[in-house]
């Protein structure tokens, strides 16, 4: 907890790195890092946030696809969160019939439809382009076989409900890498509800852990703190 502010800082990962391992550029006692069982459902994460229960306000972290839990627990008004953080959110719900958005829908149902078939060869053949960049190559399918199971099981960033309304009343920076005009879309929704939006480039997906990311939070935590000064007597899982 900051001593000095009366909040908690809460990370929540997205679908690569868990716990501390996806936020390594934050300092030693910086908050507390929540690690989600790979199997986990996102109502699953969403519960496990409102049941933590650390009996402060938080400013909540989130990164890609851990925005959808975070947006959905503070949406729930069970947590007293002062502000969000939300780097690269993959809140696809937000922004749907934009192109960018439509166009990984499209081609993320269709590459699924094939490992549910038993395809995963398939299913990463059209995956690892849209993620990874650079074509399927057979040479490397025993190295990769593993991230494409991965891929081909980890839970969907749209169809739970997301909307841009759940920041309205909630002091929300979001920090964009400028390289992806699907998280660029989701940010300019998110702007229409008062977020702040902020383009930190040159660490792509991750801007997060760049050099200029802690004073870019630094600043928004001392304004977050100024338009939510009193406890409201709702606590982090309570």
């Amino acid at each position: 907890m900051n001593p000095a502010s009366g909040f908690e800082r809460v990370y929540v990962h997205g679908a690569g790195r868990r716990g501390r391992d996806a936020w390594p550029a934050q300092g030693i006692g910086a908050g507390r890092f929540f690690s989600f069982p790979s199997e986990s459902s996102i109502e699953q994460q969403v519960a496990s946030l409102l049941s933590a229960g650390s009996g402060t306000r938080v400013i909540l972290f989130a990164h890609s696809i851990g925005a959808v839990p975070a947006v959905l627990a503070a949406a729930s008004r069970s947590v007293d969160v002062t502000g969000l953080v939300l780097v690269e959110p993959a809140l696809y719900d937000i922004a749907r019939g934009s192109a960018p958005v439509e166009r990984h829908i499209s081609i993320v149902s269709e590459a699924r439809a094939l490992a549910a078939t038993g395809d995963l060869r398939g299913f990463w053949a059209i995956l690892r382009p849209l993620m990874f960049g650079g074509p399927y190559d057979d040479e490397l399918w025993d190295r990769e076989r593993p991230i494409a199971q991965h891929w081909a099981a980890t839970n969907l960033p749209w169809g739970h409900g997301v909307r841009a309304s759940m920041v309205r009343s909630v002091p929300t920076l979001v920090v964009t890498g400028g390289w992806n005009g699907e998280y660029e879309e989701i940010a300019a929704v998110l702007t229409t509800e008062g977020a702040r939006h902020e383009t930190l480039a040159g660490a792509g997906h991750r801007p997060q852990d760049l050099p200029t990311f802690p004073a870019l939070v630094a600043g928004f935590e001392r304004d977050a703190v100024r338009e939510n000064p009193d406890d409201h007597g709702v606590s982090f899982g309570g």
